[in-house]
């Protein structure tokens, strides 16, 4: 299976594609925690570090390219979870490009639905937890603001494509892990 997770920061992305993924067997993929993990002293890493520290998205290419060098790793042979991945409409469409091209496509699309206020409070909680530094209060704000700017629309593009089933992130992570398995099941 190839899934794909969209929600707004701190709707608890990485908590159920790691549950899934060990459910199901198959990576999850956080375009988030690979761009972060590339931050270092190199130009690249600087000009990474430059976008995700400010709350802004990645350029387009630079995430394509970090994502086909992964799904090229065997392990992905079977499916995947896309966490934080597409986050624009440029970037879905080049997914399905590079999908279509080994005659394979996305098999579902989870939609965390969450309320904004609830999420700054999340936000905050694990900045404190996992000492990140892109999770202050006026970041969270900017990447809030980027998700409905940019990522929001990405929902659209796969709804017309009948692959969005969307989930209510507000409950507890049990309960929306088996909602995620429910719909799963039911496709």
């Amino acid at each position: 299976m190839r899934i794909v997770f969209i929600g707004p920061p701190g709707a608890g992305k990485g908590t159920q594609c790691e549950r899934l993924s060990t459910d199901l067997g198959i990576p999850h993929i956080s375009s988030g925690e690979m761009l972060r993990a590339s931050k270092g002293d190199s130009s690249l890493g600087k000009l990474i570090a430059s976008y995700i520290d400010g709350g802004n998205l990645a350029p387009d290419d630079l995430v394509m390219q970090f994502i086909t060098e992964r799904l090229k790793q065997p392990d992905c042979a079977a499916g995947y979870l896309f966490d934080g991945f597409p986050r624009t409409v440029n970037q879905a469409c080049m997914l399905e490009d590079y999908l279509s091209e080994r005659d394979q496509r996305l098999d579902f699309v989870v939609n965390l639905v969450a309320v904004e206020d609830a999420l700054v409070e999340r936000l905050l909680k694990r900045a404190k937890i996992q000492n990140r530094a892109d999770d202050t209060f006026e970041t969270i704000q900017a990447r809030l603001q980027v998700f409905q700017r940019r990522t929001a629309p990405v929902l659209d593009f796969y709804e017309t494509r009948g692959l969005v089933h969307p989930i209510d992130a507000m409950r507890s992570a049990d309960e929306v892990f088996h909602a995620i398995r429910a719909e799963l099941k039911a496709v």
